[in-house]
């Protein structure tokens, strides 16, 4: 295979596909030759070299901006799982006190470190914590996976979140 590229492509039937270097070196040159729907990964990088060689005409900004706002997105929906998980302990905490492990305190402890670690890294999440929509929607989470866990019925938990959550992010603090 003597001025070859090739790359392994189906694992499950061990085919291989051989792409003549002369191609290979024709697609990097070409660039923005990756469809955003075809291949994000190929495209991602096709974006990055285009832009660090200053070839801003050629930039697919549509898709551009549509990756921003997802970065963004992402980082809400990391904040919004971990408060939820965080909420369902406590929760867990507050009316199965018999059932207290140390997995409990562990995954509370880690929660509340790597909520306030985000908050920190990203400020512009901190207005989340304080909007009653959004704290309303991580409580019906965090009961929904309570009742799965617990076997309790999901109506027994209050109906919206009691604590302060100021008081959840607090380090020590549980409900009793």
């Amino acid at each position: 295979m003597h001025g070859t590229f090739s790359l392994f492509c189906q694992v499950s039937w061990m085919a291989c596909i051989t792409i003549p270097k002369q191609q290979k070196m024709r697609q990097n040159s070409s660039m923005n030759h990756t469809s955003y729907e075809t291949d994000v990964v190929a495209w991602a990088n096709e974006q990055a070299a285009l832009i660090r060689a200053g070839h801003f005409n050629q930039l697919d900004l549509a898709h551009i901006a549509e990756e921003i706002e997802d970065v963004g997105k992402s980082e809400q929906r990391e904040l919004a799982s971990r408060m939820a998980v965080l909420l369902m302990h406590l929760l867990k905490w507050q009316f199965q006190s018999d059932k207290r492990t140390n997995s409990w305190t562990a995954t509370i402890k880690t929660q509340r470190r790597l909520l306030v670690r985000r908050i920190q890294k990203t400020p512009s999440l901190a207005p989340m914590l304080t909007d009653p929509e959004w704290i309303d929607e991580m409580w019906v989470d965090a009961t929904a996976a309570a009742e799965k866990e617990t076997g309790i019925d999901q109506i027994t938990f209050p109906e919206v979140c009691p604590w302060a959550m100021a008081d959840v992010l607090t380090e020590g603090w549980l409900p009793e």
